[in-house]
């Protein structure tokens, strides 16, 4: 072949520092048939993406689309028209006729989905469990054509509220109330707001969501509690403890002087009488401080409502603590992967800086499968809150009593230790016993007695 071969248009020698391989030689032979080859490879590429996309939202857009009802009519006009054109059988071909009308009388009733403005409004943004709420939903026709009439859904939590939206000319507007029954406790979300387009056979469907969504907060229910200060903490401003430091509030006795104590505590009456220094002493003071120990696990409660029981009672106790402005700490037990567990700790803190946050905290509580028994939980949490005057833990009835003793060793010999054991069965009462108080409630205004009458004995 020579050089000047029209069929050779250009040979390349790429350098050993170009390819990063010594000796290497590449060659680029060009034709213009070979080009023409290329181009049509790329664009049968580019042509078979196309379609391939095309053909997945088609896919998807059907999916969306059509109805069971309406699959059932294109397979019955496709069926129909082919029989009928191919065998002559004017029955399949006037069934497949029909068929194909239906379809076509159903694609106008789909417009005008988009045209809609929709404002949803809720009355409060927190109940209380099993309470309802009402709202407002306002739907206005942004379009400049009068719309057809349709549906609207608004997802409540698993629940689905549908309202009718009659035929609307451009810029009216209607308004309808929303009224959410009963809830349980937890973080329901309300919308967002559907729109459904549909025919009056149900063939086709077309829907479109807007984007304005509620978090509806569902707190537990609760009870009044008596002080806390009373009968369990009798001093407002801090307990006194068995240690002795030189300079606190609570005075306990005198005692001779050592080098290192402070002038400002020397007792000079009871100088005077011995004729050694004497020096003040007391009792060091701590102030209350108080945890709320929630168990999660499921396997320490009968069922569902016990455990709700079980969150009504601590949520109650928080909210007394609360109220009292005292330094409180609720944690409950957190879900923990089963690949780790019992080789990992983990508790969850329910924020306590006011009302509002330890209640919507105790909303999103729910029973967990893979989590830490409730010694467990008490122990940690014994870990991270130091210097705590009284501890209340709150569990189901499967727990039983000697659970509950170790629960309380895990919490310091000052440390009041309060167990609350839920059990709807069963008639109130309290038990002291060493180290612990035990109290059995059925319903929620059984705990406040019991503390009543704690407070009076």
């Amino acid at each position: 072949m020579s050089p000047t071969d029209p069929r050779l248009t250009r040979t390349a020698a790429v350098s050993a520092a170009a390819t990063g391989v010594p000796g290497t030689t590449t060659q680029r032979t060009s034709t213009p048939r070979a080009r023409g080859l290329v181009r049509a490879v790329m664009g049968a590429t580019r042509i078979r993406r196309a379609a391939a996309a095309g053909l997945r939202a088609a896919a998807a857009w059907s999916a969306r689309t059509v109805r069971p009802a309406g699959a059932l009519v294109v397979i019955v006009a496709t069926a129909g028209l082919g029989l009928g054109l191919v065998f002559g059988w004017v029955e399949w071909m006037v069934a497949g006729a029909i068929a194909v009308g239906l379809i076509l009388m159903s694609v106008p009733f789909l417009f005008g989905a988009r045209a809609y403005d929709v404002a949803l409004t809720l009355a409060h943004e927190r109940v209380v469990a099993g309470d309802g709420i009402s709202g407002e939903i306002v739907v206005r026709n942004d379009g400049r054509r009068t719309t057809l009439p349709g549906s609207l859904d608004i997802p409540v939590g698993a629940g689905l509220v549908e309202f009718g939206v009659p035929l609307l000319r451009p810029g009216s507007r209607i308004a309808q109330p929303l009224e959410i029954p009963a809830l349980r406790r937890g973080i329901v979300t309300v919308g967002p707001a559907t729109t459904v387009r549909s025919d009056p056979i149900g063939l086709l469907r077309r829907e479109h969501a807007f984007e304005d969504v509620h978090e509806l907060y569902v707190h537990p229910r609760t009870v009044v509690l008596p002080s806390t200060s009373a009968g369990l903490i009798r001093d407002l401003e801090g307990s006194p403890t068995r240690r002795l430091v030189d300079a606190d509030m609570s005075f306990h006795a005198i005692r001779e002087y050592a080098p290192g104590d402070s002038q400002r505590q020397v007792h000079w009456k009871s100088t005077a009488k011995t004729g050694r220094l004497m020096v003040r002493q007391y009792e060091e003071t701590r102030r209350s401080r108080m945890a709320v120990v929630l168990s999660a696990a499921r396997e320490e409660y009968a069922d569902a409502d016990e455990f709700e029981l079980a969150v009504g009672a601590a949520a109650s106790l928080g909210l007394r603590a609360v109220h009292d402005a005292r330094d409180v700490a609720v944690v409950t037990g957190a879900e923990i992967p089963r690949a780790v567990r019992g080789r990992l700790r983990a508790i969850h803190h329910i924020p306590a800086r006011s009302r509002r946050t330890l209640l919507d905290g105790f909303s999103a509580v729910e029973l967990l499968e893979d989590t830490m028994p409730v010694g467990e939980v008490c122990r940690l949490a014994a870990e991270e809150n130091e210097r705590l005057s009284v501890a209340f833990v709150v569990a189901g009835s499967p727990v039983p009593l000697p659970r509950l003793r170790q629960a309380a060793l895990a919490f310091s010999g000052d440390t009041a230790v309060v167990a609350v054991v839920c059990d709807e069965r069963a008639h109130p009462r309290m038990r002291a016993l060493p180290g612990l108080t035990v109290l059995t409630i059925g319903t929620l205004d059984d705990l406040s007695g019991l503390l009543a009458r704690g407070a009076a004995s």
